[in-house]
């Protein structure tokens, strides 16, 4: 598994949970630290139980363009929060005096980073003439016309060696001045694809609904106790198996001894 600190010996277990009940109808293991590459394996597997009213919901570690067009071609209802889905949210906007308080919850939020460099804001653009010029006075060459980057289009700027090498700004423009030769720059003109077909606009306007507000919601409780109950109460915080198929055993079997704690609470066995 691929982690900030390098590569280690680990595996990702993931469930779904059923909301009504907080039984575990799917579990997996699989040997990546990226939530959004086991999305779709997981909801493959949940197919043949989905309902014509069941709708799955995700938070943002699963979201990615390419599993919202998946999920649109499985024809399967979801909510998958975006990074941003918080800051649109009015209700969102007093959290910040809730850390100021005595023993304040872990602020999951990322926090901002403070440009080192010249940021694209600090460099003259001319969309018409498509021009940049760059904080020190110097023109730079566009390397495109329709550049396609993470979906939206571009505009690619590059500075001249005999500009960059003697410029005296190149500790304020370039991250690495001793080892890059010129600073690039871009700057985004809008997506590729027509609004209908980006599915993550789509989202955000589902999720940006009361409705679709009130539904997401409802994950919280429904999955996040399942996952304390099997780590915290039943002391599975780390695998203690290797190779997929033994962590995969031993995570089902951990969220089936869930289940039967459930089922006997809720008088199943009765």
């Amino acid at each position: 598994m691929a982690t900030s600190k390098g590569v280690i010996q680990g595996y990702t277990g993931v469930a779904a949970v059923d909301a009504k009940h907080q039984i575990i109808v799917e579990a997996q293991a699989h040997g990546t630290g990226s939530e959004q590459e086991v999305l779709l394996p997981v909801v493959q597997a949940l197919q043949p139980l989905l309902a014509d009213d069941t709708y799955l919901t995700a938070d943002a570690g699963y979201h990615s363009e390419a599993n919202l067009q998946q999920l649109a071609a499985l024809k399967i209802t979801a909510l998958i929060a975006d990074p941003d889905m918080r800051k649109r949210d009015e209700r969102f906007a007093t959290q910040a005096r809730h850390q100021q308080q005595a023993d304040p919850l872990h602020n999951k939020t990322p926090k901002a980073s403070t440009p080192t460099v010249f940021q694209p804001d600090d460099f003259t653009y001319d969309a018409d003439a498509r021009t940049c010029v760059c904080p020190a006075g110097k023109s730079l060459y566009r390397k495109g016309k329709h550049l396609v980057t993470n979906g939206f289009v571009s505009e690619q700027f590059r500075g001249a060696k005999r500009d960059c090498g003697p410029c005296p700004l190149r500790a304020q423009c370039l991250r690495t001045p001793d080892t890059t030769p010129v600073r690039n720059v871009a700057f985004f003109r809008g997506p590729s694809d027509p609004p209908a077909t980006n599915q993550t606009a789509l989202m955000k306007t589902r999720l940006d609904t009361p409705e679709g507000r009130a539904q997401y919601a409802r994950r919280f409780g429904a999955v996040e106790p399942v996952f304390g109950n099997v780590r915290y109460n039943k002391g599975l915080d780390r695998f203690t198996l290797r190779g997929r198929h033994k962590v995969d055993a031993q995570w089902q079997l951990f969220c089936l001894v869930h289940n039967i704690e459930k089922l006997a609470n809720t008088g199943y066995a009765a």
